[in-house]
């Protein structure tokens, strides 16, 4: 029998080899194009639409959030119990989102049963009626969930943060106010949704264990609607620097104080996002980063403590957030300057660096294991034009990106000087 030795760390080996499974690409006969992932053995499919209709597009607060959540309010064919009913008795599932760009509604069904959802797919999509009197309902239990959400350091620097960062009057800085809520009528919901909920504003994808015909049923639902031509979007594109780099917003009985630092950053089309995402993993993407390793474990300043870069379609940014004891606030931020000088003045070691290059690759395989998990990574590609070309190239920065590589990105991106500062507590 071999012993195992428990006091030596088992040695660190990258994976060496990726198999990607690019998804099939077709067209309905009017045009909408269908990405499909046909892998795994249930027989379950799930089927996701894709619509530019996320707040970016909007032109009156909340008018994109709630259009999406209200979709299943009730249809012209069924009200909100019959819907919920009819998709309960089939075992399907439906669920509907929306960011600061999309909007998605996902169908989940088993396969046999397909014939009698697709129907309630197409009359949520398209035939919503966004009663009034839910629509009160749903904008007062919001309006209250704000309100004491407005108490909490957290929520209050997630939100202000970008609207330093990229100002008030720019749909990624903007954010409604509890005045907002009692000002959504229903012909705002009628207006958003006939504008960005067209068949020329959509794509389409489907993984699982793909019934043989299912191209055929959705082009027999959804493939003879006439697509219009597509109507005009937000043109706002340039960021104006934010006015104020730092801020203090006091709140005097706060126990804890949230912290926020950052800048806007590129996005994922860009030559370097890919190799600031190790950057950012060293500095604070996972558990053992530099940040929760001094704040948190070291020095004991929070819970816990991370850093991210979100991509967006029309920009990017990058941030740093954390909640710490009132007491210690500022020495929590003065930490966090220090681990950013130490990247652009310091080469990070090869033991560190692979660990990183582990953990991300591990992350990665985790992302594509699965049909549902595969779809969901190849959509964060289909949303910008990308194909599964960025996955390789995204293993081999990931294997090859070296120390010096680092610091430059560090001292060309992270600059104390170029970022802000926010601060939400005592």
């Amino acid at each position: 029998m071999i012993g195992i030795n428990r006091k030596s760390q088992p040695e660190i080996n990258l994976l060496e080899k990726f198999n990607f499974q690019p998804p099939e690409v077709c067209t309905l006969d009017n045009g909408i194009p269908v990405f499909q992932m046909v892998t795994g053995t249930q027989e379950i499919t799930k089927i996701e639409f894709i619509f530019k209709a996320g707040s970016w597009f909007e032109d009156k607060a909340l008018v994109a959030k709630f259009t999406n959540k209200m979709l299943k309010e009730g249809t012209k064919s069924f009200t909100s119990l019959a819907l919920n009913e009819k998709i309960d008795f089939y075992g399907a599932h439906l669920e509907t989102s929306s960011d600061k760009d999309m909007a998605y509604v996902v169908l989940y069904s088993l396969n046999k049963h397909l014939m009698n959802v697709l129907p309630v797919l197409e009359e949520v999509i398209f035939h919503p009626v966004f009663p009034e009197r839910e629509l009160r309902t749903r904008a007062q239990n919001k309006k209250q969930e704000f309100i004491i959400n407005s108490e909490k350091v957290k929520y209050v620097a997630r939100w202000k943060f970008n609207e330093m960062i990229y100002g008030k009057s720019h749909p990624y800085g903007r954010f409604f106010e509890i005045g907002d809520f009692d000002k959504l009528n229903q012909a705002d919901l009628v207006q958003f949704h006939e504008k960005n909920y067209s068949l020329n504003n959509c794509k389409i994808i489907i993984a699982g264990n793909v019934r043989n015909d299912l191209i055929a049923l959705l082009n027999q639902r959804f493939g003879k609607i006439h697509r219009a031509q597509p109507g005009s979007t937000n043109g706002i594109s340039a960021i104006p620097p934010g006015d104020i780099q730092q801020m203090h917003i006091r709140r005097e009985n706060a126990i804890q104080s949230a912290i926020r630092i950052g800048k806007v950053l590129v996005n994922k089309i860009h030559p370097d996002y890919l190799k600031l995402k190790v950057l950012n993993t060293l500095l604070g993407g996972y558990f053992g980063s530099r940040l929760m390793t001094n704040i948190r474990e070291e020095k004991g300043y929070t819970y816990g403590i991370g850093s991210s870069i979100v991509s967006l379609q029309n920009s990017g940014f990058f941030f740093i957030a954390s909640e710490v004891g009132s007491d210690v606030t500022q020495l929590a931020i003065n930490e966090i300057y220090i681990e950013l000088e130490k990247l652009q003045q310091d080469l990070v070691s090869d033991q560190e660096l692979n660990l990183v290059r582990n953990y991300m690759l591990g992350t990665f395989l985790r992302n594509l294991d699965g049909p549902f998990a595969l779809s969901e990574s190849y959509k964060s590609l289909i949303e910008y034009g990308l194909d599964s070309d960025y996955f390789k190239s995204f293993v081999e920065i990931i294997k090859s990106v070296g120390p010096e590589e680092i610091r430059n990105l560090a001292r060309n991106y992270f600059q104390k000087d170029t970022l802000y500062e926010l601060k939400v507590g005592i």
